[in-house]
Order: C-alpha cells, then sequence, then structure tokens
C-alpha cells in the first residue's frame, strides 16, 4: 500500500513538473537564473530564461565558467544560436545527446519579449535594499 502510494505521489510529481516545462507561456525566472536577451528581441524570438539554479545543482561552476569559457556576468558572452548550434556555448551539452537539442526553442526562449539581460534577483532584495526614490534626476551621492 505504502509503495502505490510513493508511486502515485511520484507519478504526480513528474505530471506537475512536466505541465510547467510544457507551458512556456507560463515560465518565470526563479532568484539567480540568468534572462539572456543579446539577440532575441531583434531576431523575433522570446529571451531566454537560463536556469542557473538548475544547471548548478548538476554541474560545478568550473564546467561552465572555465570549460566551456561563460563569463561571470549577465551580458558579459556575445551568445547567439550560430555559437550555440556550432557546439559552443549552451550547444556542447544541447546537443540531443547530453540535453535536449537546439530544435525546443521555447524550452530555453520562454521569458516576456522586452526583458533585458539580467540576473533576476529575489522579491527579498526589494525589502533588504529597497530602491531610492527618484530625485528628478539629482544624485544623491553629492557629485
Amino acid at each position: 500500500m505504502a509503495a502505490e502510494l510513493i508511486r502515485t505521489g511520484a507519478a504526480a510529481l513528474a505530471l506537475c513538473v512536466l505541465a510547467l516545462v510544457a507551458t512556456p507561456d507560463q515560465a518565470r525566472a526563479e532568484y539567480g537564473d540568468v534572462v539572456i536577451n543579446n539577440y532575441s528581441d531583434e531576431a523575433g524570438m522570446r529571451p531566454v530564461v537560463f536556469p542557473h539554479w538548475f544547471h548548478r545543482i548538476r554541474f560545478r561552476c568550473k564546467v561552465c565558467h572555465a570549460d566551456l569559457g561563460f563569463e561571470f556576468k549577465a551580458g558579459g558572452n556575445d551568445i547567439n544560436m550560430l555559437k550555440i548550434i556550432e557546439g559552443a556555448y549552451c550547444g556542447a551539452c544541447h546537443n540531443g545527446e547530453v540535453a535536449w537539442d537546439v530544435q525546443n526553442c521555447d524550452l530555453c526562449h520562454s521569458a516576456k519579449p522586452g526583458t533585458p539581460t539580467q540576473v533576476h534577483e529575489s522579491t527579498m532584495q526589494s525589502l533588504i535594499s529597497p530602491a531610492a526614490p527618484s530625485s528628478g534626476g539629482q544624485s544623491s551621492g553629492g557629485q
């Protein structure tokens, strides 16, 4: 009986995960994810939401940031689809063997159009250090 409940629960969880992956219109960036929009808007594609946390669970930092050459800065890499298709950057793994290939566009290109390249921050960030109110263009640093 317990084994059946575990299988049923695991199946339900798998369906929930599948539903989240299969509905790119509802994709949301999580804390630490990177939105990549170097060329997407210009190409008529949605920007990419790169799930940094998901990859970090599986790989050490050096795999991407040393072995594959990703800079440690959002927007610091000249990533484009031609390079990915040729096996650079994301294409080193997203080749249909290690991970899904580049023909599944909506799995990566899932951000809202116009979202700038950025590291998505936690909502907690705004509670810790809220943005200063606009002061009509004057800086508050005395410069």
